[in-house]
């Protein structure tokens, strides 16, 4: 009896690490996804990504499943793992997810001085970034902006939210490299909210963000449309 309870705790114990890895192997894609460092429709060579990480090529399937459920990655049978270009209906579900969340991190989240320094840091480097027409670093600022207003939250669980659904945003800014001034003229609101959040106007702030998704949402979907037509 003490042998067999010794197995199935060695073998739980087992498959507990297998998950965590798989687990860890999906965190660092969703990381250089929503880095930019892999694009919409690049292929993930099973091989290359085994070898790298020093997984199993079973582990990197399950990360793959992972991140297939979360529309990061497509898998295609007979052809392999791509990763997603998100389309209208995923940018709805983005920003459906992120009207419940960011505003109310916004209103209600804590705001300490630490955290509105990072903001401004974070806001001055867009205006920089601007300032010499660097699209890729106007969408680094926005994406760390965004993550830091989740961040007021406090919730580990509502950040590892974020962090998927920043992936996906990264993957559709690229469908808006045609539309390099996309990301300029939300630098200015990004600067509006964070005063607002320093001068402790916290409905004002939570509105506008709301507004601001609203706007940016109607953008995209009206880019999307004009590249089907």
């Amino acid at each position: 009896m003490a042998i067999e309870a010794a197995t199935e705790l060695e073998s739980a114990t087992a498959g507990a690490e297998h998950a965590h890895t798989a687990a860890w192997i999906a965190t660092v894609l969703r990381s250089r996804i929503a880095a930019g460092e892999l694009t919409p429709g690049s292929k993930l060579s099973e091989q290359s990504l085994s070898t790298a990480l020093g997984v199993s090529r079973n582990t990197l399937r399950e990360a793959f499943s992972t991140l297939a459920g979360e529309s990061v990655v497509t898998k295609i049978p007979n052809r392999g793992v791509f990763v997603a270009s998100p389309g209208a209906e995923e940018v709805r579900e983005i920003y459906r997810v992120r009207r419940m969340i960011e505003p109310a991190a916004a209103l209600w989240g804590e705001v300490t001085p630490e955290v509105l320094e990072n903001m401004e840091a974070i806001v001055q480097r867009a205006q920089a970034a601007r300032d010499v027409g660097s699209v890729p670093d106007m969408a680094d600022a926005n994406q760390a902006l965004h993550s830091a207003v989740v961040g007021l939250a406090g919730s580990e669980s509502l950040r590892a939210l974020m962090d998927r659904v920043l992936a996906e945003m990264r993957l559709v800014f690229h469908a808006m490299a045609s539309a390099p001034d996309f990301h300029s003229h939300y630098v200015d609101r990004n600067v509006l909210l964070v005063e607002r959040l320093r001068a402790g106007k916290r409905e004002e702030a939570a509105a506008g963000l709301r507004d601001y998704l609203d706007s940016a949402e109607a953008e995209l979907l009206g880019h999307l449309a004009s590249e089907a037509s």
